[in-house]
């Protein structure tokens, strides 16, 4: 990889991660930056000296949340209007599951590398209603983007009524081909969710384009904000159906958003808005990184990825298991070959990492039996930790873990 010549200054120092850990699992949680950190401590001070006045929406808290989801509106290319804010992608899905209206004999389509969390709300979601749940058999190790269409297209019938696809998948961290496969479920008078929780921030997110019918996705992972911050998006002819999972007071009160669909999602009960109201700063301070802004970042963390994943398939004597055009700031890389292990021997293989190399990469038994790790790749970052990993995940596959 390349030397990042356009980076404006270091941003290792900017984060309080532990620096005798290679952190390589930003995927799983995010790591937020110490100003972002600074900035929601501020925002809670602010609340905490009056927070009558700061949490009542009729006087300072809309405002402020209508700043925020200006911004997070130009990032992913949607009226402002028509997204809410939730604690994360999972409420999204859970949101839009629990109030679609499901009926007995209807299927929803999911895959085999979508989030078991949201697997879990669909499969909630159709048993109340007597509904099926349809699981798309995407491969993996996989050739080109038109295999992941022609598996969702392949899971669908004419009962199937909705579903939900990933932007990015999590354990395999493959970039799908979402356009062309809402365009195709379009086609089907199939409704489209887009779990998102990777994308912003990974990857250009262009919903104009892609068009979906509900999009969702978290700010705490790539566009590095507090824990529990996350956007939904909901097409205009659906946000009347569209509730979220707590009724609150929006429901029959006008003045807490200028739809009820916002109202709603904007009061929930009582909780801390400082994670969302932080999230102008966690941009700025990603735009500071690089003279391109986010854009350059993103572009360096993929590179990063691909560079770290190509020294991992080096050391294991493997091929890619996925072409450089699906691939952001993800990768996973199967390790276990041929053999198909029990969930115990990829945990020992993930303890050993962290407690004899102080490596924080997480692994994934994948539902054919393949078992694979998964890299991240953020700012704080560097090809060397890869190297690291490369070494110890050689040695841990040669040498008995007890």
């Amino acid at each position: 990889m390349e030397k990042d010549a356009l980076v404006k200054h270091s941003p290792a120092d900017s984060w309080t991660l532990d620096p005798n850990v290679a952190f390589l699992n930003h995927g799983s949680f995010g790591a937020t930056p110490m100003v972002v950190l600074d900035a929601q401590r501020d925002w809670i001070m602010r609340m905490e000296r009056e927070p009558i006045h700061f949490l009542a929406p009729e006087r300072t808290l809309l405002p402020k949340l209508d700043h925020v989801r200006q911004l997070i509106a130009q990032l992913v290319n949607a009226p402002a209007q028509d997204i809410a804010f939730v604690r994360n992608a999972t409420e999204g899905v859970n949101a839009v599951l629990r109030s679609f209206p499901f009926a007995p004999g209807d299927e929803v389509v999911i895959t085999n590398h979508g989030y078991n969390a949201c697997n879990n709300a669909v499969r909630y979601a159709a048993e109340r209603a007597g509904a099926k749940v349809v699981v798309a058999q995407l491969p993996f190790p996989i050739e080109s983007p038109s295999q992941a269409i022609e598996a969702v297209l392949a899971g669908m019938t004419q009962r199937t009524r909705f579903l939900l696809i990933d932007h990015v998948t999590s354990p395999t961290g493959l970039v799908l081909p979402v356009e062309a496969i809402v365009a195709a479920a379009h086609d089907r008078n199939v409704r489209v969710m887009i779990d998102g929780a990777h994308a912003p921030g990974m990857i250009p997110v262009d919903l104009a384009r892609i068009s979906p019918d509900y999009y969702t996705a978290n700010h705490h992972k790539w566009l590095c904000g507090p824990k529990t911050s996350g956007m939904l998006y909901v097409k205009p002819p659906y946000q009347r159906e569209v509730r979220p999972t707590t009724i609150s007071h929006g429901a029959n009160t006008d003045h807490y958003g200028q739809s009820r669909f916002l109202g709603e999602f904007n009061w929930v009960g009582t909780y801390d808005p400082s994670p969302i109201l932080s999230m102008p700063t966690a941009l700025e301070f990603l735009n500071s990184l690089h003279d391109g802004g986010l854009t350059a970042l993103m572009s360096r963390n993929r590179q990063l990825a691909l560079a770290g994943r190509d020294r991992l398939l080096q050391r294991l004597g493997a091929a890619a298991p996925a072409p450089p055009e699906m691939i952001g700031s993800l990768a996973s890389v199967p390790i276990s070959g041929d053999a198909k292990w029990d969930p115990g021997e990829g945990r020992a293989i993930k303890d050993a990492l962290f407690e004899r190399y102080r490596i924080e990469v997480p692994l994934f038994q994948l539902s054919t039996g393949e078992t694979c790790l998964r890299i991240s790749a953020q700012a704080y970052n560097r090809l060397e930790e890869y190297d690291r990993l490369a070494s110890a995940i050689g040695e841990l596959l040669t040498i008995p873990l007890a």
